[in-house]
């Protein structure tokens, strides 16, 4: 599985361990910034994440800011993508689950679980299909009516 990763400077830090630990366990990693802790701008990132994941060049993507909630909202005005923000390890399987998230965003000051413990949680957890299925097709009808 191919995961594109970014961050901000707010989530600089937690990337940089996750992407270890995604190496370690076999994942293929892109990293597509930032590349310190210097102040950046959070939408630069998540549309590079977003981008990779709309295209196919990536499976999955993770993003990372402070809460979470700049990085979402950037993200899913890309077509196909469905970023889910997640704080614990319940949350981020039911994005999966339920809504096929495609790609999990991490508030680094707003986490209830530990970061490992909830990717790893996402990253094992299969969308299950029927009536979730149903709701999924709506929120891409409602995409397709915006794109047009």
């Amino acid at each position: 599985m191919k995961i594109a990763l970014g961050a901000d400077h707010g989530g600089f830090t937690l990337k940089g361990h996750l992407l270890k630990m995604l190496s370690s366990q076999g994942y293929q990693t892109k990293d597509y910034g930032t590349t310190s802790s210097e102040p950046c701008d959070y939408p630069l990132f998540a549309y590079k994440v977003a981008k990779a994941v709309s295209d196919g060049k990536a499976n999955a993507g993770i993003l990372i800011c402070k809460s979470g909630n700049g990085m979402s909202m950037a993200a899913n005005k890309l077509p196909g993508v469905r970023a889910a923000i997640c704080f614990d390890k319940d949350v981020a399987a039911l994005s999966r689950q339920h809504n096929d998230a495609n790609i999990l965003v991490l508030g680094s000051e707003h986490l209830f679980d530990d970061p490992e413990l909830i990717v790893k949680s996402w990253l094992k957890a299969v969308f299950e299909g029927g009536r979730h299925a149903r709701r999924v097709n709506q929120i891409k009808k409602i995409e397709k009516k915006v794109m047009k």
